[in-house]
């Protein structure tokens, strides 16, 4: 089944892509290059990962013309003044063996000054070398100063990467993101396996005939978010996909958006 897509500034991105934080080495490469032959499109890395260049050489082995994908990276916050950016964005290109970057990302809010990093972003922006550019990790609380700065740098940011599952449920930043046209991507979209016990995920995953975590993907989608859940087996490879093919009802939605329990596994 095809990917639905999510409209960007500067081109669409799949609604669900494969996460590769923590993948490395051989299996990272094998782990890309097997999402690529079941149809995935979206590839998530940044610099942190230190896995580009096995990604890289995925992508190549795949034979995948590079206009069919859609790469994301990010800068390290610690590197994220003008030149590190500039810097950094290259480092990644050059592992990934592309040109440019579809959606690239300042990974976590930092000491740097926001100026130094949209200034490079705008600079990467008119040179093409990025099609996209966007945060992660940012709460509702810094967005009003970091949309400041982007209007001042003239860019329009993209995406909000941010830890989102139904354990939490960012509903305030989400609609925070919406209101200023910046898409949220949810990464960790299944808790990392915290919410496979979860009694009423369970029992909207039977009434579908589908597993517990192919529900929580399935509710953020039916938010209008995209996902990018870790997988480095087919089975779950597979799995993940198996989000694309059935509808949650209002019911559905509604049960799983008043979960009680909150849970954050990424300290802000």
């Amino acid at each position: 089944m095809k990917t639905p897509s999510i409209a960007l500034p500067n081109g669409a991105m799949p609604q669900i892509g494969l996460g590769t934080w923590q993948m490395t080495g051989t299996s990272c490469t094998q782990a890309v290059l097997k999402a690529l032959e079941l149809g995935y499109r979206h590839i998530d890395t940044a610099e942190l990962y230190r896995n580009e260049t096995e990604i890289g050489k995925a992508i190549q082995d795949s034979g995948i013309k590079r206009g069919e994908l859609f790469l994301t990276s990010k800068v390290m916050p610690q590197n994220a003044d003008y030149e590190g950016t500039l810097a950094a964005f290259q480092k990644s290109a050059d592992h990934l063996q592309s040109d440019y970057l579809n959606l690239y990302l300042l990974h976590w809010p930092g000491r740097i000054p926001l100026e130094q990093t949209f200034r490079a972003f705008r600079k990467l922006l008119d040179e093409k070398k990025v099609r996209n550019v966007g945060i992660s990790n940012f709460n509702e609380k810094q967005l009003e100063p970091t949309l400041r700065e982007a209007e001042s740098a003239g860019i329009q940011l993209a995406v909000n990467q941010v830890e989102f599952h139904p354990y939490l449920y960012q509903k305030e930043l989400l609609s925070h993101c919406n209101q200023n046209k910046i898409h949220v991507t949810a990464y960790s979209p299944v808790a990392r396996g915290v919410i496979l016990d979860d009694p009423v995920l369970a029992k909207v995953a039977e009434k579908h005939g589908k597993t517990v975590a192919q529900t929580s993907l399935r509710w953020l989608m039916q938010l209008g978010l995209s996902i990018i859940p870790k997988a480095s087996q087919e089975a779950h490879l597979k799995e993940n996909l198996g989000a694309l093919d059935f509808k949650l009802d209002a019911q559905d939605m509604d049960a799983i958006g008043n979960i009680k329990t909150r849970r954050r596994l990424v300290p802000l």
